[in-house]
Formats: C-alpha cells, structure tokens, sequence
C-alpha cells in the first residue's frame, strides 16, 4: 500500500467535486500527451490511499478528499469525461482541511501525482481515515 496526492484542477476548474460524485481519480491528459502520467495511474494498486490535493511550493496542503483504489479497472474517458486515464476510488474521507506545509527539501507538490513520502503528512491522512 502506498499513499498518492493528486490533482484536481483541469486549467481554472475544480474538479475535486465530480471525482467525489463519480468515485474515480484520474487526469485528463491523453497518453500521447502525457504518457507517464498513464502509466502512473494505471501502476496504482487496489488499496493504495490517494488523496485529492491543492498545493503549490509555498502554500499548506488542501485535502478535499481520502479515498482508497477499489479495482484493477483502468478508466478512460468512454467510462468517466474527465478522465482520460483513471481509477476507481471509494471515498473514505471527504471533509476538506488543511495540512501544514512540512519542512521539506523536495517539494512535488504541484505535480499532477505524486508518491507521498513526507511521514507527516502521511500520518495525517492515515489519522484522518481510521478515527
């Protein structure tokens, strides 16, 4: 199990919101386009948490949404609009709150996804889902 940030900003719209409603994660960059970004969601792995974030280098983490993969299902815009590649997610967790920013060396933040490594926030997402 391994615990993911990511986005949900589509150019100026929030999408956070219609992942929850549709319970898929997901970007809406074509594999020719962005061909790493499908091999990342499609690497994802049933139980691994994801979380929908909204961060930039200098600014605290918002958390919108924790959820968990449910599936080996690789969505792709014939199943969900918004994604051109995505997961399903059951959603665990969906109050929004803040993380403070850690202090950090390696900030990959405002990736589209991302591994989350930092033990801090780690250990806030997991709280937030077993209390």
């Amino acid at each position: 199990m391994a615990i993911y940030g990511v986005g949900a900003k589509y150019g100026e719209e929030d999408v956070s919101g219609t992942f929850i409603r549709d319970n898929v994660i997901g970007t809406g960059w074509d594999r020719e386009t962005a061909p790493e970004l499908f091999e990342y969601f499609s690497s994802l792995k049933v139980g691994d948490i994801v979380y929908i974030k909204s961060a930039n280098s200098s600014s605290d983490i918002t958390v919108k949404a924790i959820g968990i993969i449910t599936d080996n299902i690789i969505l792709n815009s014939d199943v969900n609009e918004l994604t051109e590649v995505g997961r399903n997610v059951r959603w665990l967790n969906a109050t929004t709150f803040i993380i403070p920013k850690p202090n950090e060396k390696n900030n990959v933040r405002m990736n589209t996804i991302y591994e989350e490594f930092h033990p801090d926030v780690q250990n806030e997402i997991i709280n937030r889902i077993v209390s």
